[in-house]
């Protein structure tokens, strides 16, 4: 069993910057792949970043890559979501993710967190 909670989210102008945190608890969380997804209003829950369980491979959807960066720090079980140059369209509820498969589906996630809203006024 892990638990994961977001935190960091909130409102910044377009081209601010955010960083979004995801504290797990369990003592399997080292076993898990760690990842980002966001559902903005009236859209369909989209994957952002994975990064594997050492955190030596990482994965970005198109539209974030060269934008946001996913780190994990497996001492304090804590992942990382840095986003930089924010736009508008970033604007959505993101959610943190442990996944027993590197994956990029929302299908084969086994742990959800809560999610933290994240809006980019313009």
């Amino acid at each position: 069993q892990v638990q994961l909670v977001e935190s960091g989210g909130g409102l910044v102008q377009a081209g601010g910057s955010l960083r979004l945190s995801c504290a797990a608890s369990g003592r399997t969380y080292g076993n898990y792949a760690m990842g980002w997804f966001r559902q903005a209003p009236g859209k369909e829950r989209e994957f952002v970043a994975i990064i594997s369980v050492s955190g030596g491979i990482t994965d970005y959807a198109d539209f974030v890559k060269g934008r946001f960066t996913i780190s994990r720090d497996n001492a304090k079980n804590t992942v990382y979501l840095q986003m930089n140059s924010l736009k508008p369209e970033d604007t959505a509820v993101y959610y943190c993710a442990a996944d027993q498969r590197y994956s990029v589906s929302a299908a084969t996630v086994d742990y959800w967190g809560q999610g933290t809203q994240v809006t980019v006024s313009s």
